[in-house]
């Protein structure tokens, strides 16, 4: 087949999703061409070596990408960010259809940024059927917000309705997703699950080096690690009320940064929470020996309604990894642990819960940690995995494409 991929963000970009995607479909024979802008996350500013202009493609065998110019939103305010999606959109617009006029089928990596551009190709290119991979529901700018905000907002969510209503199928990357692009305007029997992967060339089960060891531990006792952002949507003040009360036996290890870093550690300091430690972001390469070095990974999302239906990243990263998980969340997250008797879980936002997780987590004995990590690291094979995503995604792009053949005939 012939298959446009559509994406806001592509590598050198930190997204791994459509970049491993492009390059699986074109080493199973289709030809690939992507549409994307110029790399500039996370700090909205242009990498370095590069320079944004209109003609500028890259080919390897069967994969082409061509890259279009956008406003790069530097201060990261939202009329900035909302000038960056509605330039990327015009300059979709000036070259989708000579670029992808001719494809079998459209892939678009659907994020609230990519909206407006996915509505402007989806007009232009008429009949070509297409696959939107729905990454996250809820836009941006809340509608209860004022004045433009919610102008914006409201614009947002009348265009997304509209390319739910268009679309050959929609992959979504949890079951709870489902419900919440169905009343958004999407036809039930067009939505399908495909859970996102990770990079399998990373995060894979390893030994942790000495130096991983000597980062993560500083004794025997359990150690708990978090690894990622630390941010409101994980609400991470949670897990340090909960170890607080268990200080003399095991440890919180924070790996990573973010808005509400000064927060969280303000609290551990305030609770005299000794055994809460920070650690700096790290290279995701390195993160696989971090892993190994602690005794579980901690997932943890607030309790919003708007994340239930979402399954972050390092749920697929430690599973991948084969590490034992604690998940403090709702919906799907809950569920995927569960299912695969990967570790254990409690309801989100209950440090009281939370800390009851963590004493059993620290009791339950290292053979059987073990074997949660291997039963998450089959389930992820099985379910979670780049072959496994894929396989469904190239299934959807051959019947909206078969589909859409035997309606024009």
């Amino acid at each position: 087949m012939k298959i446009g991929i559509l994406s806001y963000h592509f590598p050198p970009e930190p997204a791994f999703i459509p970049g491993s995607l492009a390059e699986e479909l074109a080493a199973r024979g289709h030809e690939v061409r992507v549409l994307t802008g110029f790399p500039d996350y996370p700090g909205g500013h242009v990498y370095p070596g590069w320079r944004q202009r209109w003609r500028h493609q890259t080919h390897s065998e069967r994969l082409t990408v061509r890259r279009v110019p956008r406003y790069a939103a530097g201060d990261g305010s939202a009329g900035a960010r909302m000038a960056s999606w509605l330039s990327f959109a015009g300059s979709v617009a000036l070259t989708g259809r000579r670029y992808l006029g001719d494809v079998d089928a459209l892939y678009v990596f659907q994020l609230p940024a990519v909206t407006f551009a996915a509505a402007g190709l989806l007009r232009l290119l008429g009949r070509v059927p297409t696959v939107l991979h729905v990454q996250d529901v809820w836009p941006e700018e809340e509608p209860s917000r004022a004045g433009e905000a919610r102008r914006w907002s409201g614009r947002l969510d009348a265009t997304l309705r509209r390319i739910y209503q268009e679309a050959g199928a929609v992959a979504v990357t949890a079951p709870s997703m489902r419900d919440l692009v169905v009343a958004g305007g999407a036809d039930p029997d067009r939505v399908r699950v495909v859970l996102n992967w990770t990079d399998e060339r990373i995060f894979r089960p390893t030994e942790p080096s000495r130096a991983a060891r000597r980062l993560i531990r500083r004794d025997d006792r359990c150690v708990v690690m978090h690894a990622g952002t630390i941010g409101v949507r994980q609400g991470l003040e949670t897990a340090v009320r909960a170890v607080a009360t268990l200080d003399d036996r095991m440890d919180l290890v924070l790996v990573g940064s973010g808005a509400e870093e000064r927060r969280v550690r303000g609290l551990a300091a305030e609770l005299r929470a000794d055994n809460v430690r920070f650690v700096d972001r790290r290279s995701p390469l390195d993160m696989p020996e971090l892993y190994a070095a602690a005794d579980y990974q901690l997932v943890m999302l607030r309790d919003l309604p708007e994340l239930r239906g979402m399954v972050p990243g390092k749920l697929q990263a430690a599973l991948s990894c084969a590490a034992p998980v604690v998940a403090s969340a709702g919906g799907d997250t809950v569920a995927l642990v569960e299912r695969a008797r990967a570790g254990l879980s409690c309801p989100p936002e209950d440090w009281a819960a939370l800390a009851d997780r963590f004493w059993l987590a620290s009791a339950i004995p290292p053979p059987a940690r073990v074997d949660m990590g291997r039963r998450g690291r089959d389930a992820y094979l099985r379910e979670m995995s780049l072959r496994a995503g894929v396989d469904r995604i190239e299934r959807l792009l051959h019947e909206v494409s078969v589909r859409a053949a035997g309606t024009r005939r």
